[in-house]
């Protein structure tokens, strides 16, 4: 795993250079992914739209601010993402806030369908679930843990709708799902990841 991990970390990219990548495939009508379709073109301007706002009004609590001033380790966030998930656009822009804060969380980003063989050895219930975060000691090398495809309280609602033999569309499902977020305004992703960096920092140091 140490292996591969090394590999995608080679082939990874920066926020800002995942952000210039869509907007040069939305202007050619493009997404990111081996599925190319109006819908998913649909649901890639969605989300720059959501992306471009949350890079202006994120906002970290303070119990996160004063984690990540503690933090002595180096860390690497490497993240399995696709422009057209709807879960990814709403995440990342707050992972990207994280890494900004602080510079020993390295913020790296993959696309899910280029890089498979990795994102087979994280499925999420078996599926290829993303967005995906696998958080890396950039000393060893070695995972000490992950994170994702959401937070706790909306992965619920997406299990509580495939489960449902009357679901909607997902077209339709995935307004609901926006609506989740848009009235947790990064509230919960950033308590998950707070609990997470506690739990991180005691793999390594138990090292």
């Amino acid at each position: 795993m140490k292996t591969l991990l090394a590999k995608s970390l080679e082939q990874s990219m920066d926020y800002q250079t995942y952000r210039e990548l869509i907007d040069a495939l939305m202007a050619e009508g493009k997404t990111t992914g081996n599925h190319q379709s109006a819908a998913m073109e649909h649901y890639t301007k969605m989300n720059v739209q959501r992306m471009r706002r949350l890079d202006k009004t994120t906002k970290l609590n303070e119990s996160l601010l004063s984690r990540l001033k503690t933090l002595d380790k180096k860390y690497i966030w490497l993240v399995i993402t696709e422009a057209w998930c709807g879960d990814a656009a709403q995440i990342l822009p707050i992972l990207h806030a994280i890494s900004k804060q602080h510079e020993h969380i390295k913020l790296s980003l993959l696309l899910r369908d280029e890089h498979l063989t990795l994102m087979d050895a994280y499925l999420t219930d078996g599926s290829r679930s993303i967005p995906k975060l696998i958080a890396i000691d950039a000393e060893s090398g070695e995972e000490i843990g992950t994170w994702g495809p959401r937070p706790a309280d909306a992965h619920q609602l997406v299990l509580d709708y495939k489960a449902d033999s009357n679901r909607p569309s997902y077209m339709e499902f995935s307004k609901t799902l926006q609506l989740w977020y848009a009235k947790d305004r990064g509230v919960s992703i950033q308590s998950e990841l707070l609990e997470k960096l506690n739990e991180w920092e005691e793999v390594v140091l138990s090292v």
